[in-house]
């Protein structure tokens, strides 16, 4: 008897349970929907997935490509909030690297899982009383040097801009990792990581010298940006000891952190992204927008 009503007692947490997980599944399969041959078919993907998620997004064409190489270039572009004052800017590349065998990287660390975590956050956004309008860019060609961030901010300038999120190499781990390097307009934004983070109870790790991506491009326009990125937290911190120590941590190639063993290589693959974690993300890149909207002048 006693069972019985245990069992009755959380039937409603598991039936309350049971949205969430399908949404968890369904982020994996959204992440896993980017995987494709080309990055004209990874556009489309991008594109049907902002639709299907209420918006309406537009594609900037721009000519880059790397050296001697030209290649037209498709960032993707959606919006939200009131229409006044300079914009919160979310950004993370939906473009993934070309293997040594000519074929194009399943790119789901870097960087399908940001792009999916950066829709559903907007999901959650968009019917919110936000101070600020928003503007998602998913940036093409940040494999090649930043050349689609570098179209965007030369197309549309830096004066509509408050703030800049940048999300790169993000799929699993509960760890989120964010840059201290992008100058000092930028200790604002920081501040409202900071204090996300504590809101969230997450764990966070500030590296005062964090590795490159579109974020730069922004911040050395003179923009306030913070890049961030998700990891266990043993790679975080692993990660760290390689960027910020002289020695780089001491580490070899068989010891390095998982996340430098597996961008950028064949092992970036689907199985890498973890459900639960993806919606984690999709919270917390929520709350730190909302923070953001708050704290800014």
């Amino acid at each position: 008897m006693r069972l019985f009503h245990i069992a009755a007692a959380l039937a409603p947490l598991l039936i309350a349970a049971q949205p969430v997980m399908a949404q968890d599944l369904d982020l994996r399969a959204q992440v896993a929907a980017l995987i494709q041959p080309t990055n004209a078919a990874r556009t489309e993907a991008v594109v049907a997935q902002l639709r299907a998620a209420g918006f309406e997004p537009a594609i900037e064409t721009f000519a880059g490509g790397g050296e001697g190489s030209p290649m037209e270039g498709r960032n993707i572009v959606a919006a939200f909030g009131p229409e006044t004052g300079p914009e919160i800017l979310l950004v993370a590349h939906y473009d993934a690297v070309v293997l040594q065998d000519g074929t194009l990287s399943q790119g789901v660390v870097d960087n399908g899982g940001s792009v999916v975590a950066m829709i559903e956050a907007a999901k959650r956004l968009k019917d919110r009383p936000l101070r600020r309008r928003v503007r998602i860019l998913f940036t093409d060609q940040e494999e090649l040097g930043l050349v689609g961030a570098k179209a965007w901010l030369a197309a549309h300038g830096k004066e509509g801009l408050a703030a800049v999120i940048n999300s790169d190499v993000a799929a699993y781990g509960d760890t989120m990792m964010y840059g201290l390097n992008n100058g000092a307009q930028s200790a604002g934004v920081v501040r409202s990581l900071r204090m996300t983070c504590a809101a969230q109870a997450l764990q966070c790790v500030g590296y005062p010298m964090y590795p490159p991506s579109d974020d730069r491009v922004f911040s050395a326009a003179g923009v306030p940006t913070v890049s961030v990125g998700f990891q266990d937290e043993i790679g975080a911190h692993q990660m760290w000891l390689l960027v910020n120590t002289p020695d780089h941590g001491g580490f070899t190639p068989e010891t390095m952190p998982k996340v430098f063993r597996v961008i950028h290589s064949p092992a970036d693959r689907i199985e890498e992204a973890a459900p639960a974690a993806l919606a984690r993300m999709a919270d917390v890149y929520a709350a730190l927008v909302e923070q953001v909207d708050r704290d800014l002048p």
